[in-house]
């Protein structure tokens, strides 16, 4: 049997990671949490999609975090636009006034999520994108993506991240414009098309 002195932080292994979900469910989701963009803004966008496993099924419990920029690329520094009732402390929803550029977003039953948002301006040397953040059953941690907008394709060659992706997988980063304003961006974790992801350090 092997000891372990706990008194020696250096001679402690690392715990594993555990799954993510799907009990996150339970208290993560909130109503509202697509409605990223003030009522009535005039650069609205929408975006929705489909998560799917490695099998190709879509994931009727997994969510999407968003963040994004405003119009003019600039990051949001606003505290929040969550609203609660004073007096019994539950959630009334966002104000519909301020822009925080972030959303969480839970899948419905048949895998699809949607979110509506300003439409992100460039920032330096970037093509104007959302960061995206995935939670799914079975991950042992959550995934980091981007959602770049089609349109400008000068922008979109010169953008430091996709540049380095190869070229047959850059596809997976850029949604499809369905018109009017909306733009579809499906997930894949695993197999044929899957998204790529990004890893921090």
């Amino acid at each position: 049997m092997t000891k372990i002195d706990i008194s020696r932080p250096e001679t402690v292994l690392p715990t594993p990671s555990h799954t993510v979900g799907p009990f996150y469910g339970h208290a993560l989701p909130f109503p509202g949490g697509g409605d990223i963009a003030p009522v009535g803004h005039p650069d609205t966008i929408a975006v929705q999609g489909y998560i799917y496993d490695g099998e190709g099924n879509p994931l009727p419990d997994a969510f999407v975090e968003l963040w994004g920029a405003d119009p003019d690329g600039n990051v949001s520094t606003v505290d929040g636009s969550m609203r609660r009732d004073p007096s019994s402390g539950g959630f009334l929803g966002r104000n519909g006034v301020e822009f925080t550029g972030w959303g969480r977003i839970q899948t419905d039953a048949n895998g699809h999520w949607s979110a509506r948002t300003l439409r992100p301006g460039a920032r330096g040397l970037s093509a104007p994108y959302l960061s995206v953040c995935v939670f799914a059953r079975g991950l042992l941690v959550h995934l980091y993506t981007r959602i770049y907008l089609p349109g400008d394709d000068a922008a979109l060659a010169a953008d430091p991240l996709l540049s380095q992706v190869d070229e047959a997988r850059r596809g997976t980063l850029i949604a499809t414009d369905d018109a009017k304003g909306t733009y579809r961006f499906d997930i894949r974790l695993q197999g044929e098309g899957e998204t790529v992801f990004l890893e921090f350090q």
